[in-house]
């Protein structure tokens, strides 16, 4: 069972009151302008949130999954928008170079990326290949001591502020095994652009638009890995992404949870709470069965990851179970505020907007079936 020291209460104390004096202020301005506020995530980096997972070697504040998983689900708990971002930054981009990176490409990048001076992207999907990623269309063709890469990749967190994105780029036929390579490109590099910004229906804080590749030629210092070891990279990746998933629909949860309690026991009807009411007090049983249950999962598969075990299983169990629950929870919620839950002058809306996307996100709720199913018929 997992149990914080002091010093972890001082941390999680630090980020729930920068959450309330940073963020809770600004959430539904930002959410309605669609605004990714940088300078708040150059404060985060200055905070060690950026660099959660980092070593102090490279500059990073060293810390455990159990303190990642805190730190995104009390972020997310103010704003699921922030959380994800934060999330994207640590789980995919960094860790991608911390997991693969060699150590002159570790010195190089993640003190940036982990002391938030510099943020961080990190590039899979495409138009046409979701869940498909072996047939991406995006190539890196070599040329001397270079690459050129050519395409586009699509629903990417950060594309137009990130300063360096690590992209997967087909260097093998479509369909081919082993048939992907990971690159790090920096913003500023002749043909490397950003595109279209999504509008989207929840966490629209979180910026989320193309990277555009026409002709972006590459050192092959910038080379993660050897070559075609993309997909296996990124699978390896996402394994912890999971865990960010989880985490964040956790914060979801409960903060959806939360206010409505709060609301259910000081909104009356017939003379008395309605959450003394059977229908709406066994609706907040259920709430938080399903958070306990969520965060049992989550912290699971943070240990293992933290013991070096194999938690795909466990990481997908956990991203699937807690997504799910997190769209119920919100769902809840919004029924328990009624015709208030439906406005935007109360949170639950915004909860249950943003809930949606976690069980779409770094591996939808299918793909999680299919990865649970496989392992547990294997």
């Amino acid at each position: 069972m997992y149990t914080p020291t002091q010093e972890q209460e001082m941390m999680i104390d630090a980020v729930k009151t920068f959450a309330e004096q940073k963020i809770a202020p600004n959430v539904m301005e930002w959410d309605e302008s669609q605004h990714f506020p940088v300078d708040l995530f150059h404060e985060m980096g200055e905070m060690g949130l950026l660099g959660v997972l980092v070593p102090e070697e490279y500059g990073g504040a060293g810390l455990t999954y159990f303190d990642y998983v805190r730190i995104i689900d009390n972020i997310s708990q103010v704003d699921p928008s922030i959380g994800l971002s934060v999330a994207a930054h640590n789980s995919l981009c960094t860790n991608h170079i911390l997991m693969f990176g060699n150590e002159e490409q570790k010195k190089k990048y993640l003190p940036n990326l982990a002391s938030g001076k510099v943020i961080g992207a990190w590039g899979l999907t495409e138009h046409n290949t979701g869940s498909d990623a072996g047939s991406m269309s995006t190539t890196a063709v070599k040329d001397g001591d270079e690459w050129v890469i050519n395409g586009a990749k699509n629903f990417i967190t950060h594309a137009i502020s990130g300063d360096y994105a690590v992209v997967m780029a087909r260097t093998g036929e479509k369909g081919a095994r082993n048939n992907a390579t990971a690159f790090v490109l920096e913003k500023g590099m002749e043909g490397f652009t950003s595109g279209k910004k999504e509008n989207k229906l929840g966490m629209r804080a979180s910026e989320t638009a193309e990277l555009i590749f026409d002709n972006v030629r590459v050192s092959d210092s910038q080379k993660l890995g050897e070559v075609g070891e993309g997909f296996k990279q990124a699978l390896a990746v996402l394994d912890g992404g999971r865990i960010s998933i989880a985490a964040l629909s956790l914060g979801i949860a409960k903060g959806a949870y939360k206010a409505a309690k709060k609301y259910a026991q000081e909104r009356e009807q017939f003379g008395r709470p309605i959450s003394e009411f059977q229908a709406i007090n066994f609706k907040l049983a259920e709430m938080a069965t399903k958070i306990h249950a969520s965060e049992l999962m989550t912290l699971r598969a943070a240990e293992l990851k933290m013991a070096g075990e194999k938690m795909t299983v466990e990481g997908a169990m956990a991203k699937y179970f807690a997504s799910e629950s997190c769209v119920e929870v919100s769902t809840d919620a919004v029924q328990i505020f009624g015709g208030y839950g439906y406005t935007k002058d109360f949170p639950a809306e915004k909860y249950y907007r943003d809930s949606k996307l976690c069980t779409i996100g770094e591996g939808t709720t299918e793909i999680q079936k299919l990865v649970i199913a496989r392992n547990i018929l294997d």
